[in-house]
């Protein structure tokens, strides 16, 4: 059974990023094409801040997508942070 625990990990990378208002619909629809690779969730309605929950299989292509979004415009400041579902203090 070790060997099988060590091959998942119980939390997801967590990254957080602003993106464009005028281009939210188009950045979620981006990463929702590709199945399973990031549950995205917006905190700040006024600033676009967003919050992406990612696998650790699928950061990788995360990566890709999100420096092509901001090379495009669409995102702006992507940080990856300590996954805040790991502070009992913090709300779901």
């Amino acid at each position: 059974m070790s060997n099988l625990t060590s091959l998942y990990h119980p939390y997801c990378s967590y990254y957080q990023a602003i993106v464009d208002r005028t281009s939210t619909w188009f950045v979620v629809a981006v990463l929702k094409s590709f199945e399973h690779m990031a549950l995205d969730r917006t905190l700040e309605n006024e600033t676009g801040l967003f919050e992406f929950f990612v696998p650790i299989s699928t950061e990788k292509y995360f990566l890709d997508v999100m420096e092509y979004l901001i090379a495009q415009g669409y995102v702006y400041d992507l940080k990856k942070m300590p996954n805040r579902l790991l502070d009992s203090t913090q709300k779901v």
